[in-house]
């Protein structure tokens, strides 16, 4: 196995060129702790999980003083964090992105000793998948130490990534594999999204499948591997095979809602934004597996807010925060979840039965959850979210893809 030597001038580099409606109810342990109200808590994330419901909720129940966030994409936190910013006490990030942090000390380990509702974390967190390389997964990636009592990010949302099509117009079993952005069939109705290690990883996996590679983990592409899927990439591009390369929410729904684009690597939420308007959509079960992500929270190493930071992770394990992102088509890590959440609802979104009741946002009386219940889809991954040995490389290669 190649060794891993992250630099920090590399991480610096690198890092510019990436590109609900069921109200909280009251956690299963006590927030409040009279010393928090002489904290404040200021977060800065996707706009996934830095929703003023969430943050409105934290406050009122921990006693935190204050509570703020702003929502930005990764690279651009990562960017301004490495620079040395003390404008937040904790990054709402992506497990792929932790090695950054971590090397250049720009966070520091939460114990879970001190999060009270770590006991009910979801397996996928804690052991490891035989089918993977133990760094290749997120079990493997938010652990500081080898005795697993110490988290470089508290986990709070995850997912298992695919294509968003449209039934009308593509049928699932064409959909339902990662060379369909490729096929020369949907040129000019295909999207990429705009972040590298996305595009990359889509563009390994699919060309495998295609028999033009030989490759097992496509988050973690050899050089020569790059050069072939920067090469791949380069000629549908020139081809006019992608109608967009998205990196917004609301460009995604539009695109597809629309037909301009008619499938597209895409988050389950848009796909559920896009039938919540009356138009058909659909998500993938790709033969070649998901892609897999988990976002959580980091605490930054110079934030005079700490305690503030472990009620907002614990709170954020406590069960009702994740209802609001369950409802939109994300995962909670955590168990505790199903204590809170609507019994018909949780059936729906976690465990593959039918929905009940009246329609909601594009659901209907019997409708099921694409790809079946969380248990059946991460069977299901392929790889997950993770930084390569080949980083600097592998955004050369893409800056060579954006200029062609």
């Amino acid at each position: 196995m190649k060794q891993y030597h992250p630099t920090r001038r590399g991480f610096i580099a690198g890092a510019g060129a990436l590109g609900a409606s069921t109200a909280l109810f009251t956690p299963r342990m006590a927030l409040a702790d009279g010393h928090l109200a002489d904290q404040e808590l200021r977060t800065v994330g996707l706009s996934v999980t830095v929703q003023e419901r969430i943050l409105n909720d934290f406050k009122e129940k921990s006693g935190v003083g204050a509570v703020s966030g702003k929502a930005d994409i990764f690279p651009n936190t990562q960017t301004e964090l490495l620079s040395g910013s003390n404008a937040y006490d904790v990054w709402e990030t992506i497990g792929e992105r932790l090695p950054a942090m971590t090397v250049t000390n720009t966070i520091k380990p939460i114990p879970t000793s001190k999060l009270k509702n770590w006991a009910n974390i979801r397996p996928t967190f804690t052991e490891t998948d035989p089918r993977m390389e133990a760094r290749a997964q997120i079990s493997g990636q938010i652990w500081a130490d080898d005795g697993k009592s110490e988290l470089w990010m508290v986990p709070t949302v995850y997912n298992f990534d695919s294509i968003g099509y449209r039934p009308d117009l593509v049928s699932a079993e064409e959909a339902n594999t990662w060379t369909a952005l490729f096929d020369p069939k949907f040129k000019g109705k295909t999207g990429l999204n705009v972040d590298p290690l996305i595009a990359f990883g889509q563009a390994v996996l699919a060309m495998t499948s295609l028999g033009m590679l030989e490759n097992e983990n496509p988050g973690n592409p050899s050089i020569e591997e790059i050069d072939e899927a920067s090469k791949f990439l380069i000629s549908k591009k020139k081809e006019g095979q992608f109608r967009a390369l998205w990196g917004d929410f609301g460009e995604l729904v539009n695109l597809l809602a629309s037909g301009e684009m008619i499938l597209a690597d895409a988050w389950q939420p848009a796909v559920m934004a896009v039938k919540a308007q009356g138009v058909e959509c659909s998500y993938a079960v790709p033969r070649e597996g998901y892609r897999a992500w988990a976002i959580g929270n980091s605490l930054i190493a110079n934030s005079p807010n700490e305690d503030a930071v472990i009620a907002y992770s614990d709170y954020w394990l406590s069960g009702p925060p994740a209802i609001t992102v369950s409802e939109q088509g994300y995962y909670s890590p955590t168990t505790n979840i199903k204590d809170v959440m609507d019994a018909d609802k949780y059936g729906f979104w976690y465990e593959g039965k039918p929905w009940v009741g009246e329609p909601d946002r594009g659901i209907k009386e019997g409708d099921l959850r694409d790809g079946g219940s969380l248990e059946e889809r991460a069977a299901h991954v392929k790889y997950w979210h993770q930084w390569p040995d080949e980083y600097d490389h592998l955004i050369s290669k893409w800056d060579e893809f954006l200029s062609a």
